[in-house]
């Protein structure tokens, strides 16, 4: 049985990228789909695409940053569909650059989406999988999680702390709510533009155009740790391109 077939599925971050890949594959092997990004006129697109290869699929413009945002999000899957059973949490700011930039700008964006997004989706799904006694967060995060290398002490420290949240999330979450976070390494999506600094814009370029996995890779792992019967939760998944060190 697929297990992945009829489940209500909410994707932040579903606009572009990983995200947009995810919920075509979801859709594809029946999963009903709440599509959620800052940009609602690539949600408006995903959803036309997806309806017309006979999937289903509803959006709503979501900042995780606003906590009502994700509320709002959740809210829709259960009044349009009854349920929520899986939010993927994959929206992510990457605006990296050295420390002596002094970005605090950027680095105020990048705790605020990465951490406090993360947070707002648990805060507005976690009641609902209790009152269901169902669910499942899976959570976009980085390799960054891993191994910090110069610009990405920032972006780095975010994913660390996604790293710790989650896996407390999993030891609270008991025998009824599932946790997964997937740690994908360098994915062909416009990360690199994300950068105020020239320089490391072009060597994050650089990198990618040479060793980049597609999107499609890791929204197989999201995939995955979906289709898994009920009593078993894949905690971690950490995908990278073969090349990347």
């Amino acid at each position: 049985m697929d297990e992945i077939n009829g489940k209500v599925v909410a994707i932040t971050g579903a606009g572009s990228g990983i995200g947009e890949a995810t919920a075509l594959l979801l859709a594809q092997r029946g999963a009903r789909l709440v599509l959620g990004a800052r940009r609602e006129d690539r949600l408006a697109d995903l959803v036309a695409r997806i309806e017309e290869a006979g999937g289903t699929a509803v959006h709503t413009r979501t900042d995780v940053t606003r906590r009502e945002d994700m509320h709002a999000l959740v809210a829709l899957a259960r009044d349009r569909f009854g349920r929520l059973d899986v939010l993927v949490g994959n929206a992510g700011a990457g605006p990296i650059s050295p420390l002596d930039d002094l970005r605090v700008d950027e680095w105020d964006e990048m705790v605020d989406v990465n951490i406090k997004g993360v947070l707002h989706g648990i805060a507005a799904a976690l009641p609902v999988f209790r009152e269901q006694r169902s669910g499942h967060f899976v959570t976009t995060a980085s390799t960054a999680a891993f191994r910090v290398v110069p610009a990405m002490a920032v972006y780095a420290g975010t994913k660390v702390a996604v790293r710790a949240i989650c896996e407390g999330l999993r030891q609270e979450a008991g025998p009824e709510v599932r946790v997964t976070t997937v740690f994908p390494g360098v994915v062909h999506t416009a990360f690199a533009e994300a950068s105020s600094n020239p320089g490391v814009r072009a060597s994050i370029a650089a990198m990618r155009d040479e060793i980049a996995i597609a999107p499609d890779a890791i929204a197989r792992a999201v995939a995955f740790a979906l289709e898994q019967p009920a009593d078993v939760d894949v905690n971690e998944i950490v995908v990278r391109p073969t090349a990347q060190s």
